[in-house]
């Protein structure tokens, strides 16, 4: 795990990353201080094997040969590890399907105040159905989507259009605090910009509490 900013700030923001995410972590920092005056900390946890390790269940290739393994679970439980001090807010967040992680993770736990789910793989089969008959634990949820994410040839990809209108149509049903923004461009412009308004988001929901 990478740390940066100020470990004595509350708010904490967690987000499971893989290299190029890394890569590009300063910049999505800078973006999220240009937004907000609030003090916070962002962990970065590295993702080896992105399928497997943010996967709540299996599910077989949609693009490519590799499948979805069932490692949401096991990496929940180490992220859980940084979120011990009960004085302190945690948002936890991320891209693809690291958004994707985040918002089932807040309905395994009570940890997270806030989602920042930018871009989430909630085509992810199985995953609505999910959401449908159980209850999301946090308090806000930040989604959004690329305009042309849905514009796909890939038949199970091209459903992620209407997934995340209904995603955000039982958020909002359930009574959570939530929003569903959309960006210009594909799932792979601006993924670190895409994160920080996210982020962004999920910190003035939570001080607007």
């Amino acid at each position: 795990m990478k740390a940066y900013g100020n470990t004595n700030s509350q708010i904490v923001l967690l987000q499971p990353v893989d290299e190029h995410d890394l890569d590009m972590i300063e910049q999505e920092i800078k973006e999220i201080e240009k937004y907000v005056q609030t003090s916070f900390q962002l962990i970065a946890y590295p993702i080896k094997k992105w399928n497997h390790e943010l996967s709540p269940w299996e599910a077989p290739a949609v693009f490519g040969k590799e499948g979805f393994g069932a490692g949401a679970n096991k990496t929940l439980q180490e992220i859980l590890k940084c979120c011990e001090d009960k004085f302190k807010t945690y948002i936890l967040g991320g891209y693809s399907l690291a958004g994707l992680f985040a918002l089932w993770a807040a309905y395994q736990t009570e940890a997270f105040t806030a989602i920042a789910a930018a871009s989430p793989s909630v085509w992810f089969p199985g995953y609505i159905d999910y959401m449908k008959s159980h209850e999301f634990r946090g308090k806000a949820a930040y989604l959004s989507l690329g305009d042309r994410e849905e514009k796909t040839k890939n038949p199970t990809m091209s459903q992620v259009g209407n997934c995340i209108r209904e995603a955000h149509a039982i958020l909002t049903e359930k009574e959570v605090k939530s929003i569903l923004e959309w960006n210009p461009g594909n799932h792979f412009k601006d993924a670190e910009l895409r994160t920080a308004k996210a982020f962004v988001w999920a910190i003035q929901a939570i001080n607007e509490h």
